[in-house]
């Protein structure tokens, strides 16, 4: 699914999911510097993050996987 990700003034990362219309904090992530890892947003979706440099900037739209719930 295509999400964008952003970072606000506050310095909090968020995901936008344009076809839910939901925008969401991502509240855990597993890599360091967020590619390549699942985060883990606040209504508990997690997504499958593409492998991306650390530089890149933000605001992104990118292509991520929702992982099913355990």
């Amino acid at each position: 699914m295509k999400i964008m990700i952003r970072r606000s003034a506050e310095g909090v990362l968020s995901a936008y999911v344009p076809k839910k219309d939901l925008e969401e904090p991502i509240i855990e992530q597993e890599s360091l510097h967020l590619w390549g890892g699942a985060v883990t947003l606040a209504n508990g979706w997690r997504l499958q993050l593409p492998e991306m440099s650390a530089e890149t900037s933000l605001p992104i739209t990118i292509e991520a996987k929702r992982l099913s719930e355990d």
